[in-house]
């Protein structure tokens, strides 16, 4: 019996005793990985492999990318699955995420505590904050690369000799907009000194043949990498973009690394590529809103702008190209691509720099999430608000107008609810409320809504969950993940 709670000797379950069995649901799309391609209309449950070993239960989940679905074994493992070519290779050649669920092969025996998923790189963090990373190069910072045999097992061997002549296909839906250029091939390039020759020999001949193969604007998946911190940082949480990466650390700061050309790494300018980890300026931004400032009596000397409220950062989240953080005050922030209001600061102009969403002064906000042009969070009295792109309904407005300003949901099937957790895939939100309720919306051709159709939503509508107490939810790209208990 593991330590949720005891039976006595009598057999006597009390209440507050009863054991709980961790339970892994999903629903929605996974190209490749379901039968026949068909997706998932009505949660189903995830087993655990058990090549994990006997005893052990899901501990959380953690989204995923297009195509491939996260979650954490509390033995410590990252558990992976989803889609994979006739080959057996997946769209993150570096690690086959197999058709079935399977521990993902690290180069560390460290046990997982956080990881998240951009539309084709994965990030993962240890229990002693250590940060790993793979997937797209160009997502993948200079760092200590786990490819070589005598380092990474045979495994990853073998997936590092495939990568010269399968290259991942990284056409996104025409809907996703416009794809890189520039070919920039960050991650396993020989930056870091102390490989030994024959390593760097393999990973440049390894990027002549992706430059000799492509077209230029495509790059090879990297094998997972140790990413480089100063010394003494520990990394708490992650989040995973559309082709960038924010990592919070346990004293509140922000770092950021992969694709900034939309100001989506917060640096103050459109960088296209930041392939080592960088401190995101977030406390010491200022807000813009003038009008709010003054009348909180809080402006500066030169009367531009704002202090934002708060001495850490708290929480992160990245969208497609955009970024959002939580100050301990409450605060949110924004920054990034902003062409559909996805920044909340009443335009449609990129910010370039964390900049504070003035509106939402005075109400403190607890949780954000954010997808591909969509940014919601929730308030400490648990209230939902939603900005940015709307075309499927992923606002839950009851409308599918764009908002550049947060919008309070006041639809009647959240009344009398209170939401506390947040999760946004590409078109499409989930909510938990502190009443164990599931809502969805948005987006719903894979059914990624869990509501037993292909119909979008355009606002909050319930999914079944019968018999189980809702803990996280996790929206991936095109599916959706939910930890939830149930009485054993």
């Amino acid at each position: 019996m593991n330590g949720d709670g005891e039976v006595g000797n009598e057999g006597v379950k009390m209440e507050e005793e009863v054991v709980r069995e961790k339970l892994v649901f999903m629903w929605g799309y996974l190209p490749g990985a379901l039968p026949q391609r068909s997706p998932l209309l009505s949660p189903v449950v995830v087993r655990l492999p058990a090549s994990v070993g006997a005893g052990y239960s899901w501990k959380d989940v953690c989204g995923g990318g297009c195509g491939f679905a996260l979650a954490i074994c509390d033995s410590g493992k990252l558990i992976t699955w989803g889609s994979t070519d006739d080959l057996g290779q997946s769209y993150v050649t570096s690690g086959k995420h197999g058709e079935i669920p399977e521990p993902f092969p690290l180069p560390t025996e460290a046990l997982i505590a956080k990881a998240a998923a951009g539309w084709a790189h994965c990030v993962s963090v240890t229990e002693s904050g250590e940060v790993y990373t793979w997937g797209w190069k160009e997502c993948v910072p200079s760092g200590k690369v786990f490819g070589d045999p005598s380092v990474g097992g045979s495994l990853e061997k073998d997936v590092f000799e495939r990568q010269s002549s399968f290259l991942t296909e990284q056409v996104s839906p025409r809907s996703q907009g416009s794809r890189s250029s520039g070919g920039t091939l960050s991650g396993t390039e020989s930056r870091a000194g102390g490989e030994e020759g024959t390593k760097r020999r393999r990973i440049s001949s390894t990027k002549q043949a992706a430059e000799s193969s492509t077209s230029g604007d495509e790059s090879l998946s990297a094998l997972p990498c140790l990413v480089t911190l100063n010394p003494g940082v520990r990394i708490a949480t992650v989040a995973a973009g559309g082709r960038h990466t924010l990592a919070l650390s346990d004293i509140g700061q922000v770092w950021g690394w992969g694709y900034g050309g939309e100001g989506q790494l917060g640096l103050g300018s459109r960088i296209r590529m930041v392939s080592s980890p960088h401190p995101v300026p977030c406390i010491e931004s200022y807000g813009k809103d003038r009008s709010s400032a003054l009348s909180r009596g809080s402006m500066n000397s030169e009367g531009q702008g704002f202090r934002v409220p708060g001495s850490y950062v708290k929480g992160i989240a990245c969208g497609g190209r955009h970024s959002a953080v939580i100050t301990d005050a409450g605060a949110l922030l924004t920054f990034g691509w902003g062409l559909y209001g996805q920044c909340g600061q009443g335009s449609t102009d990129d910010e370039l720099s964390p900049t504070c969403v003035s509106s939402l002064l005075g109400i403190r906000i607890d949780g954000v999430a954010a997808g591909l042009w969509h940014t919601v969070c929730i308030s400490a009295d648990g209230d939902v608000y939603a900005f940015g792109g709307n075309q499927f309904g992923q606002l839950g407005t009851g409308v599918d107008q764009a908002e550049t300003l947060p919008r309070l949901l006041e639809a009647p099937s959240l009344e009398n609810m209170h939401a506390k957790i947040v999760s946004c895939g590409a078109r499409h939100t989930a909510v938990i409320t502190e009443e164990r309720k599931v809502f969805c919306w948005g987006w719903n051709k894979y059914g990624q809504l869990g509501l037993g159709d292909v119909i979008d939503r355009n606002i909050p509508s319930q999914v079944t969950i019968d018999g189980c107490v809702p803990k996280n939810v996790a929206c991936g790209w095109w599916h959706t993940l939910l930890l939830a208990e149930s009485p054993t």
